[in-house]
């Protein structure tokens, strides 16, 4: 005799709390389900539409500086805390949770050149016109006390930019070369150069961190090891680099900021191609930092533009502008990869959101699954063409978009040309180059 009996468990289908939603069976049997695709088409079409309405990337403008902001630093322990340094000399520190000025200096006479912080947290450093460098208390002088610096070295030229050491108490200078020091002396430990022309900016390797980069007027990207007090390589452009950056998860990658509108991510191990070109800017990229992920990078531009960038695509996925801002001269990602700053030209350190359309705060498990669930069908459908067109359109300003325009004749037209020359010449003797091979002028060793 054969009993047949159906067995069900409780937790499947009862409810915790009567607050609980129902819990309903669904069987995955696809020939049950016919139209399941349509259906999940049109949910990434809404989901892809939703984003961009709730896409509201601006949160904060933190003013207070009376001339332009020319540098910005990251506090290495506290999320909430950030530096920033303007074209009077003036050093401000922020609570980026008050959304106000803490505490603030009166650092160098002209400029504030560079200013980075010490890798425990406890002190920064500031370079300025006035030809010093200078070691200040993070946390400002006790009650009663002088703001003094605790330290300062009085150079001989100007110091265009510094970066301390990620592990070490040494930190980089550079100006008419690249200057190694050791915060308990006033003297560099070494100094390196390859050429004859100021250097603009220079930064450690986060991963390797005996490695160092620069980046000169005359066109140069130079690396250096620290260990052997030597230039390594250097690689010429056809335009000069503005600044560098290096991947934190990477440690062989670093990004270049380009005067010809472009940024060039290099592999320092083969310098003579870039891995990717990354254009979208309309003038020259001034500044560009790294997310902690190392999946997305973020630039500055002259254009009153910042551009959000994955390392592996050429083009921008998010730009972000004001009315108000003008040239966007430095910009930070933060280290829990949530938002960005960036300094401008009238005198506002502004407040992103490094994800246009996240919602902040705390969620839900229900919000938690949702998002997650929407984001799975974006991937799904995202070379599908309306969804595509959506998801990539954004609105930019006049000024941009006019530029955009006219440089895409002018590109057009040096295709033309150069199809032109090779069909109106002899076979083989005009050869076509790619456009990463273009910019990249010489690899000396």
């Amino acid at each position: 005799m054969k009993v047949k009996m159906l067995s069900r468990n409780p937790d499947s289908y009862v409810r915790e709390t009567k607050l609980d939603l129902q819990r309903v069976p669904r069987n995955y049997d696809p020939t049950l389900h016919p139209f399941e695709v349509p259906r999940e088409y049109v949910r990434a079409l809404n989901a892809t539409k939703l984003e961009r309405v709730f896409a509201k990337p601006f949160l904060a403008s933190l003013d207070g500086h009376r001339d332009g902001v020319s540098c910005l630093a990251k506090h290495p322990k506290s999320l909430a805390t950030v530096l920033s340094g303007a074209c009077d000399g003036e050093v401000r520190i922020w609570n980026l949770t008050k959304r106000k000025c803490i505490h603030m200096i009166q650092a160098h006479e002209g400029f504030v050149r560079g200013i980075c912080t010490r890798f425990c947290g406890t002190s920064f450093f500031t370079v300025g016109d006035d030809k010093t460098v200078k070691q200040w208390k993070m946390d400002g002088p006790s009650f009663g006390e002088e703001e003094e610096p605790l330290h300062t070295i009085l150079g001989k030229t100007v110091y265009t930019g510094i970066d301390h050491h990620w592990k070490e108490a040494v930190f980089a200078t550079c100006g008419q070369q690249v200057d190694i020091w050791d915060e308990q002396r006033s003297s560099p430990i070494c100094s390196m150069t390859w050429g004859f022309d100021s250097i603009s900016s220079v930064k450690f390797n986060p991963v390797e961190t005996f490695l160092l980069g620069s980046c000169a007027s005359d066109r140069n990207i130079v690396l250096y090891d620290m260990r052997q007090a030597t230039p390594l390589k250097k690689v010429i452009l056809d335009m000069r680099t503005n600044t560098i950056c290096w991947n934190p998860m990477e440690a062989f990658i670093f990004t270049a900021a380009n005067e010809d509108y472009n940024l060039y991510t290099f592999d320092m191990r083969a310098l003579d191609t870039p891995v990717m070109v990354h254009m979208d800017h309309v003038s020259a990229v001034l500044d560009v930092d790294y997310s902690p992920t190392g999946k997305d990078f973020v630039s500055a531009s002259f254009d009153k533009s910042i551009r959000i960038f994955p390392v592996d695509k050429s083009r921008s996925r998010e730009v972000y502008h004001t009315k108000r801002m003008q040239h966007v001269i430095c910009v930070k990602w933060t280290s829990d990869s949530k938002y960005i700053m960036c300094g401008s030209d009238e005198m506002n350190i502004r407040l992103w959101k490094a994800n246009a359309s996240e919602k902040l705060g705390v969620l839900t498990s229900r919000e938690k699954a949702a998002t997650d669930y929407n984001q799975r069908l974006k991937e799904k459908f995202q070379h599908h063409p309306h969804i595509k067109r959506i998801s990539r359109h954004r609105h930019l300003p006049k000024s941009i978009y006019s530029q955009i325009q006219e440089q895409r004749v002018m590109k057009e037209a040096r295709r033309r040309k150069e199809l032109n020359r090779i069909k109106h010449s002899k076979p083989g003797s005009v050869q076509r180059v790619s456009e990463k091979k273009k910019r990249v002028v010489a690899v000396v060793k």
